[in-house]
């Protein structure tokens, strides 16, 4: 009986990633699809409308502002419709971290160097964190040390610790963001594809 449940698991193991991404992003794009393609079934004669087009029309906006965004009007309207959005309370707090979390992902907000991935020493421990801050002292108005902020991410959940420490207390890993935000969260494992 054990060994069928281990062959269980190590199926479930190998489907439900593929299984979970996949349905994510069909997800996304029917729901592109379905808001997207009723406007546009309002504004387009019956025979210019086709299956998809909402998904390509979603696609196409997202590119497009994208491009707007550096143009300084739009720039400038964008922060100002921002800051709006950051003087509500409720609104202040979700828009803030999903912000956060977007430039942390794509790495579009750098600082004085770049974003990059360190190694923290705790005695014979070393753990794996990211570099979100790199004045950190200014902040906490300690000029006397140089400190940066560290975000150390827990596996297998959305949250970590951000430490201030002395930059020379850091090493620098030669590691993407990404490759080391998947070593942390899913706790090594992610190492085992690469075997």
């Amino acid at each position: 009986m054990k060994t069928l449940s281990n062959i269980f698991l190590k199926g479930l193991a190998a489907i439900l990633p593929i299984s979970l991404t996949i349905y994510i992003i069909y997800w996304l794009a029917t729901s592109t699809e379905s808001l997207l393609g009723s406007i546009l079934k309002r504004f387009l004669p019956a025979d210019y409308y086709w299956p998809g087009l909402g998904l390509i029309a979603g696609l196409l906006l997202i590119f497009i502002a994208g491009l707007l965004i550096n143009a300084w009007l739009i720039r400038n309207l964008f922060q100002i419709s921002e800051k709006l959005l950051l003087s509500l309370p409720l609104i202040k707090t979700i828009h803030g971290a999903l912000k956060d979390l977007m430039n942390f992902i794509s790495n579009h907000r750098k600082e004085n160097n770049e974003q990059h991935v360190v190694s923290i020493s705790f005695g014979d421990i070393q753990l794996i964190g990211f570099i979100t801050h790199h004045e950190a002292h200014k902040l906490l108005k300690q000029d006397d040390q140089e400190l940066v902020a560290v975000y150390l991410p827990l596996s297998y959940q959305i949250g970590g610790y951000t430490l201030f420490l002395p930059r020379e207390k850091l090493t620098s890993l030669d590691i993407s963001a990404e490759d080391a935000m998947r070593l942390v969260l899913t706790a090594g494992l992610s190492t085992n594809r690469e075997n």
